[in-house]
């Protein structure tokens, strides 16, 4: 079988500790490497204020993982979300060409660097019809 790349995301319960949090990220981890998963990248964007209230939770840890598996484990590491109490929600993607070349960019600060160059001839645009008047 051919490995497919995914993203994930997860987002625990408030109510764990900093070590609890990093505990359960790492078995997350673990899970997908012994079942024969790569991981391509991975990042905690730490406790944020949720869109809308979950289990009575306004807030939640928020992880993201980006990996190489086969098809079949993603059944296998979501039925471990469902078990796990610590899981408010979470959501996996199967990424296409675009996606896994976006992420790419992304992490290499492609993308900041095109947005950052408009903002620069934007404000040179701007200065300039100021000083024309």
């Amino acid at each position: 079988m051919s490995k497919q790349q995914y993203e994930t995301v997860i987002i625990l319960t408030p109510v764990l500790s900093e070590q609890q949090m990093k505990d359960a990220v790492s078995g997350y981890r673990e899970l997908i490497t012994s079942n024969g998963g790569e991981m391509v990248h991975e990042e905690n964007w730490g406790l944020t204020k949720l869109a809308y209230p979950i289990q009575k939770k306004g807030t939640g840890f928020y992880h993201l993982f980006e990996f190489k598996a086969n098809t079949d484990f993603i059944k296998t590491f979501e039925l471990a979300f469902r078990r796990d109490e610590r899981v408010l929600r979470y959501l996996t993607v199967k990424l296409d060409k675009w996606g896994v070349d976006y992420n790419h960019r992304k992490r290499n600060g492609e993308l900041r660097s095109s947005k950052d160059e408009s903002a620069k001839k934007a404000a040179k645009t701007t200065e300039s019809e100021g000083t024309e008047s």
